[in-house]
């Protein structure tokens, strides 16, 4: 089996509601998502021959990734009272809604789903919460 793998990082802040522990307040993280892509063979023609796939795609989808969420507070939904969200807003931060817990568990499923949704060939998407903690996803 072939493996590419690349990785990208963000900064953003998040917080566990209904968490109890210091995770249930409001912190931030470098983030380091890293993808591995694989394969059984290489591609056999056209302009990507010997290739699993191209690495300036697979890098540039993975920082596509890492940078949609790159300096926001990434919240689940349902956990910020309607007033907190429209003072936010006012204040012009950048929020992004998430429908689950922003752990680096789902974090890990959610980045997976999305880049195979681009027809990437992952195996493994794994998420640094700290760079000695992280999570990974794989079929």
């Amino acid at each position: 089996m072939y493996i590419l793998k690349t990785s990208a990082a963000f900064d953003s802040a998040h917080f566990l509601a209904g968490y109890n522990g210091k995770c249930a307040n409001l912190h931030g993280h470098h983030w380091v998502i890293e993808a591995e892509a694989a394969a059984d063979s290489l591609q056999e023609s056209g302009e990507k021959r010997g290739m699993v796939i191209d690495f300036g795609d697979l890098k540039k989808a993975v920082r596509q990734l890492a940078d949609a969420y790159d300096h926001a507070l990434i919240y689940e939904q349902g956990s910020l009272k309607a007033a907190t969200l429209t003072a936010l807003h006012d204040e012009g931060f950048r929020l992004i809604e998430v429908p689950c817990r922003p752990t680096a568990e789902n974090f890990a499923k959610a980045f997976f789903e999305a880049l195979t949704a681009q027809g990437i060939p992952l195996r493994r998407m794994t998420v640094y919460e700290t760079p000695e903690n992280c999570a990974s996803y794989e079929v």
